[in-house]
């Protein structure tokens, strides 16, 4: 099941579906993934990326949906907000790791197996893959 974060600019995030918590799968068996820490980080950037940038920070109301999925080792995480009509994901130019901001898009190409985006009738997806073989 997909964790649903409620977007709100003046109330902060919080984490919920209809009848319990969000169930992460990373979470149950934080070591069976050898990229653990770097899908918490690149989640980290897409959700505040959603928030700061999508129509999903802008509404009280609106959501930011995170979706993991695990096959044959592969980690495929899918973050879905609200999109927005202004902004499309790209990279920064000129960015790198000693940037002091910026760097979500860019920590994502650098780390992940890949990622993507694509638009949908609900929103806006970026996806990453990371392999763990």
């Amino acid at each position: 099941m997909p964790g649903v974060l409620r977007a709100s600019p003046n109330k902060g995030c919080r984490s919920r579906t209809p009848d319990r918590p969000p169930r992460w799968p990373l979470r149950r068996r934080r070591s069976d993934h050898p990229y653990t820490d770097d899908v918490l980080l690149l989640v980290t950037e897409l959700v505040t990326n959603a928030i700061r940038h999508s129509d999903s920070g802008q509404c009280p109301d609106d959501r930011v949906i995170v979706a993991v999925t695990s096959h044959l080792g592969t980690l495929h995480i899918d973050v879905v907000d609200a999109g927005s009509t202004g902004q499309r994901p790209r990279l920064c130019a000129g960015v790198g790791s000693e940037s002091g901001g910026g760097r979500g898009l860019w920590l994502v190409q650098e780390l992940s197996s890949a990622w993507g985006w694509y638009e949908t009738l609900a929103g806006r997806v970026v996806w990453f893959q990371l392999s763990g073989q």
